[in-house]
């Protein structure tokens, strides 16, 4: 006797992992160097950029030596993924835990970003580098919140690379904000599906990320995109930040073209 075909639910499976619209050009310009075959080659890869206080200890520096230090690799590795053909990065520059660090280092990761910005735009428009911003921009110092905002303006017609750049960025404070956005539109409880939730993420419109790369050797997301990363590869690498440069970037990408992705199936 035949059996019934199962029942299964309606809204699986998830979309966590299904394909977003080509906003920017990617692999497709000519002077791109991809390490891996594009299905092997994420999309997009996500960075917790740890290990810059480690890095300024271990030399007898200053803390913001440190993140000055830091503010020189995510030079290199914009470039590298560039060069790679990455056309989604994000980094995780400053958690909404970070509050909790001194005045003194707080600021003066406010005034590096600050001046990172104002320095660097023009290099990233020249490469084709569009910034965005994911976190609570309006709690920001009024300087460092119109850098940013010139940035996002002047960047805007970038098509090689979006880099968002996560700052006063927490997973769960985007969760909070995302649901709060839903509830001011009056959606029905029995419309909020994945898609409806994703669309008013921070991220909304951008691919999730394929591969999330944590330096300085833990183990931990620390509330990092814990909404888009569900189905993302983990790599952790031994490196602290300040000295992890192309040849670390490359050994990730290698690594991640040799595990096989499922999605459970």
């Amino acid at each position: 006797m035949a059996r019934a075909p199962l029942a299964r639910p309606p809204d699986v499976p998830p979309t966590a992992h299904s394909a977003a619209p080509d906003v920017v050009a990617g692999s497709t310009q000519p002077d791109v160097e991809p390490l891996a075959v594009d299905g092997d080659q994420p999309r997009h890869v996500a960075i917790i950029m740890d290990g810059n206080r480690r890095w300024a200890r271990n030399r007898g520096l200053s803390e913001i030596e440190g993140h000055a230090a830091g503010v020189e690799s995510v030079r290199e590795i914009l470039k590298h993924a560039v060069r790679r053909g990455i056309p989604f990065l994000t980094i995780y520059a400053f958690s909404r835990e970070n509050w909790a660090r001194s005045d003194a280092e707080v600021a003066g990761l406010f005034g590096l970003l600050s001046a990172a910005i104002c320095d660097e735009t023009p290099e990233l428009r020249r490469q084709g580098v569009r910034v965005a911003l994911l976190g609570r921009l309006d709690e920001l110092p009024d300087a460092t919140r119109e850098s940013v905002q010139a940035a996002l303006h002047d960047t805007a017609g970038g098509d090689r690379l979006v880099l968002n750049v996560a700052f006063n960025y927490g997973g769960r404070t985007e969760l909070v904000d995302a649901f709060r956005r839903l509830a001011r539109t009056g959606i029905s409880p029995d419309a909020i599906d994945e898609d409806a939730i994703s669309g008013a993420l921070y991220t909304a419109g951008l691919p999730d990320p394929d591969l999330v790369i944590r330096t300085g050797g833990e183990q931990r997301l620390s509330n990092f995109l814990i909404w888009q990363s569900a189905y993302a590869e983990f790599y952790s690498s031994d490196v602290l930040w300040p000295d992890f440069g192309a040849d670390a970037f490359d050994a990730a990408l290698l690594e991640y073209a040799r595990r096989s992705r499922r999605f459970g199936r």
